[in-house]
């Protein structure tokens, strides 16, 4: 995994050997983990619309070995953050398909980021998000078990596409944009709320239907509370996908996240890598994006392989959502829950994608609606209302954007 690219690399100091101490064994590093970074929290948080905890089923070495074929390498099937993750079948729940991610015993920080998936999944759930099924910490061993997602990850589908594999449709990356939304209001709802600090296309797994899941939250923090705005922290994350404001100070806030977003929704519109390679040199899409963005050259930002198969209003719709979550305030971003109604509504327009000519730019009259999905889905639901409740919506959005503007335009001249 690549961090941000604001932030250096310390070298590794060299050590005399007679200075090298016993390294403790796994269960005191975990006690000593448990102490210093669960949050007291932890013991009292609960989920909105969820169950508070959930006790994850506990697995031996020897168990997740043999699901694994000893961990061999047709049994792999990718690599995160913090180890290898293998495809096997558990015995003990009647040949049960998993992933089992294997972390690096690197030392103490592996440590932490096991614990904290470990709770933090323990305590979270949503059909959003990945869900965990055991774990192993046997002596120096941390395997964590997943449900087993079929069709692999976000970025399998939308960059390492083969001759052999469809390229992902408006409408689909359009439902993995608003599941992906949804799963990351879940997080921040929660009490309290959850910074996840690691989204990214990888990150989002795909199970049959291409309903996405957030998944690997080693990195994932207690969000501020009280009278804080945030929290001070060592700066983590991919590069591309890092928030400005964190990345340059460590202050960590739930818009942090949405910055991240923006870039995932970027990405899906784009079909770029949010770093990739162009000419020789690395590019951060953000850059090459937001220019095309403000010349309002639509056209040339949607991926090729749509082929124009794609509702142009929409399409500046969701570039609309993508530049907000971008902002360089980070107060001017929308919150998740705002995100999740705007993406679930801009989903629900999935008829209208068709094939589009390059001058058909009209923008619509209907703006973002926060009614409930499922109403706006419902064929007996008064055509007019919703519109009206749209137009409604619309003009509370801009009336809130200009709102923003203001207010940082007013501090610019202090």
């Amino acid at each position: 995994m690549g961090f941000c690219p604001c932030f250096g690399f310390s070298k590794s100091k060299k050590v005399k050997s007679d200075h090298i101490k016993k390294q403790p064994s796994y269960e005191q590093r975990l006690g000593t983990v448990s102490k210093k970074s669960v949050d007291s929290r932890f013991k009292s948080a609960v989920v909105k619309d969820g169950p508070s905890a959930h006790f994850s089923a506990t697995f031996t070495y020897e168990e997740l070995s043999f699901a694994t074929n000893n961990f061999r390498a047709e049994s792999l099937i990718g690599r995160g953050g913090f180890g290898a993750v293998f495809k096997g079948k558990l015995e003990s729940t009647g040949q049960q398909v998993v992933a089992v991610k294997q972390l690096d015993p690197s030392g103490i920080q592996g440590d932490k980021e096991f614990l904290v998936e470990v709770l933090m999944l323990s305590l979270l759930h949503h059909p959003n998000l990945v869900n965990l099924i055991g774990f192993c910490a046997e002596g120096d061993h941390r395997l964590l078990v997943y449900e087993y997602m079929p069709l692999g990850s976000l970025e399998d589908h939308l960059f390492d596409v083969t001759p052999h594999m469809e390229p992902l449709d408006w409408n689909t990356r359009m439902k993995i944009a608003a599941g992906a939304a949804r799963g990351l209001d879940s997080l921040h709802s929660a009490n309290p709320p959850v910074i996840y600090r690691d989204l990214k296309a990888s990150n989002i797994l795909l199970e049959d239907g291409f309903n996405p899941k957030l998944s690997d939250f080693g990195l994932a923090k207690f969000g501020p509370v009280g009278d804080k705005s945030y929290v001070s922290t060592r700066v983590m994350g991919t590069y591309g996908y890092c928030a400005p404001e964190y990345a340059s100070s460590g202050r960590l806030t739930i818009k942090t996240d949405i910055y991240s977003y923006g870039i995932v929704l970027l990405e899906l519109i784009t079909g770029h890598r949010a770093l990739d390679e162009v000419n020789g040199h690395q590019e951060y899409l953000v850059n090459w994006a937001l220019p095309l963005m403000k010349d309002h050259n639509f056209s040339r930002l949607a991926d090729p392989m749509l082929e124009g198969k794609y509702s142009m209003s929409v399409l500046k719709k969701v570039l609309e959502v993508a530049s907000m979550c971008l902002g360089e305030n980070a107060n001017s971003r929308p919150s998740s829950s705002e995100l999740a109604q705007a993406m679930d509504y801009l989903f629900s327009r999935k008829n209208e994608s068709k094939k589009v000519k390059n001058d058909c730019a009209k923008w619509p009259e209907i703006d973002f609606s926060p009614s409930d999905t499922k109403m706006i889905l419902d064929k007996d639901l008064d055509r007019d209302r919703a519109v009206a409740e749209a137009k409604v919506w619309g003009v509370k959005w801009r009336e809130r954007r200009e709102q923003i503007q203001r207010s940082i335009s007013d501090e610019d001249k202090r």
